[in-house]
This record gives C-alpha cells, structure tokens and sequence, in this order.
C-alpha cells in the first residue's frame, strides 16, 4: 500500500469548504507522525493504516469527524475521546480547527494506536486444535502376513503408533486390490528390515 492515495486527493477535494483545510491539516499530521502510516479508503472514508487502521476521517455537509479504531484502548488522561455518537469520530462533530485536540495530543494517540497494532500483529497466532484421528483397524490378511514372519511382527509392534499408522493408511488406502495386497508384501518386507513407511525421505 501507498503512502498517499490519489482517491484521498479527491474525497478532500469534494469535501464542503470548512472541512478542507481540517482534513488537509489532519492528513499532513498523521503523516508526519511516520512514514509507514499508509493511505487507503475504506467504506468511502479516508483511514490511515499501520498493520491495520490506525484512524480515519469523515467529512459531511455540516461537520467533520476524526477518529480512531481502537480509541476504547487508548490512553486518554484529558478524557478527550468521546463515547461513539454516529459522527465517525473520537472527538465529536468537528466544525473548525480548533474544536480538535492540539497536533501534540493527536500526535500522541497516533503513536500509541500504532504501538497498539503493532503489538496485536506480534502475538502468537493460536494453534487450532485438532482433533485426534480415529485409529485405523489392522486388516486381517496383514495381521496374518505379519504373523508368518516373527521378526517383521516384533518390528512392527516396536514402531511408534504414528509409524504403525502410516503403513496401516497406505494399506487400507489402495484403490485396487492387486495394489493392496503388493502394499502389503512390500511393508511386511519393509518392516522386516526395520524400515518405516517413508524409509526412502529420511
């Protein structure tokens, strides 16, 4: 993503007289916070990202609005932000300059929703669950060729249960029956001479 965005260029430019200068002037201020700060539109409202929105501004016919996404996780000791009220905005319906917070201010929230993300993007992602695999039944013509061969039996019942597994999946997923009875000579043979199933790969 771009740092600026032609279609911002054209949302302020459409934009009603008296919110011009308040979006040109936010838009300079956001990005002078960082260069990484990105420009996009969203939901036909400018929004400034940073591994996610960060802020976002709107403009209607009789006032504006600034404000940002996570604003609830914001540290805010002047109790600034206000409680969400329909104007797209942290800080109320905007009319002029001056109704905002000074640059320092916003400055400061714009760094700590950027920390914010920063942060959430960090975190571990969470392993899924899942969940065991049904244990697959030792066909009976297998359990007999192990059984007329000791040594390949003892073998077999050595291996971990995951490499017993993969023998039994190769097996009971052959298609044709000529190839699952070669499957299980070959892993009878195999299994004899101490090979697991995906001998050749390790």
């Amino acid at each position: 993503m771009e740092q600026y965005d032609s279609r911002v260029d054209a949302y302020i430019e459409k934009a009603a007289p008296f919110a011009q200068p308040i979006l040109k002037h936010l838009r300079q201020l956001v990005h002078s916070v960082s260069p990484l700060l990105t420009e996009t539109m969203k939901w036909g409202f400018p929004f400034f990202d940073y591994n996610g929105p960060v802020c976002q501004m709107a403009a209607f016919k009789q006032h504006m609005g600034f404000g940002f996404w996570k604003q609830k996780q914001l540290n805010d000791p002047g109790k600034l932000i206000k409680e969400e009220d329909g104007t797209a905005g942290s800080f109320g319906k905007i009319t002029s300059l001056n109704e905002l917070p000074s640059d320092e201010i916003l400055i400061d929230f714009i760094r700590q929703a950027m920390e914010l993300n920063k942060a959430e993007n960090k975190k571990p992602a969470v392993k899924k669950e899942t969940a065991p695999k049904a244990p697959i039944e030792m066909p009976a013509d297998f359990a007999e060729l192990l059984g007329a061969n000791p040594k390949a039996l003892e073998v077999y019942y050595d291996f971990s249960p995951s490499a017993k597994r993969e023998y039994l999946e190769w097996i009971v997923d052959a298609k044709a029956e000529a190839t699952r009875l070669k499957r299980m000579e070959t892993a009878v043979e195999w299994i004899g001479e101490g090979k697991t199933r995906n001998w050749k790969y390790k």
